[in-house]
């Protein structure tokens, strides 16, 4: 979907917008490119040595790619309840990843057993919903919860509920995949 090219470009974005809201000198960017017009759920991940240091996103296509990315980052740095704001003396060490979702699609299952069987690890994430409830795993996070019923009752936790909130009738989940780079 995207040239290596495109996303050193959103990534730069990213960085570039961090930057400007610290007060640091930035680069000029050439977004012209029709691609990063497209509308498209995306999340912006930052992490510092290895550990999540802000992670925020849309799950719906309401906001161009570029726009997406600017509006993220700068929510992921300075916005995101779980960490205090990125500092410009450590913008250098904080990596970003942006993730481009796909539009999600409900997932049908009969049970918690035939939930869990359908589900792929390290390919959906995954959207919980339920009264008035929701929350979102990005793919990424399989790689810290690969087992599918601690991933869902990790996810029901962060949605507000039970651990096994995601096991109670009427619960809906969504699927979709991310280009992450």
């Amino acid at each position: 979907m995207l040239s290596d090219k495109q996303k050193e470009t959103l990534k730069s974005l990213a960085r570039n917008t961090i930057g400007q809201e610290l007060g640091l000198a930035t680069s000029t960017l050439d977004l012209k490119d029709p691609v990063f017009h497209q509308k498209s759920g995306l999340f912006v991940t930052l992490t510092k040595a290895g550990e999540l240091r802000g992670c925020i996103g849309s799950l719906v296509a309401h906001e161009s790619i570029a726009k997406g990315v600017e509006h993220h980052a700068l929510n992921a740095s300075f916005h995101d309840h779980r960490f205090s704001p990125v500092n410009a003396e450590e913008l250098d060490k904080i990596s970003i990843e942006i993730s481009i979702l796909t539009e999600p699609v409900p997932l049908h299952f009969t049970d918690s057993k035939h939930l869990m069987e359908q589900l792929r690890p390290g390919k959906d994430g995954v959207i919980l919903r339920t009264n008035g409830h929701s929350a979102t795993f990005l793919p990424q996070v399989w790689e810290q919860l690969p087992d599918p019923e601690q991933f869902l009752n990790n996810l029901a936790l962060k949605a507000g509920l039970a651990a096994d909130g995601w096991q109670q009738k009427g619960v809906k989940i969504e699927i979709y995949s991310v280009l992450k780079f």
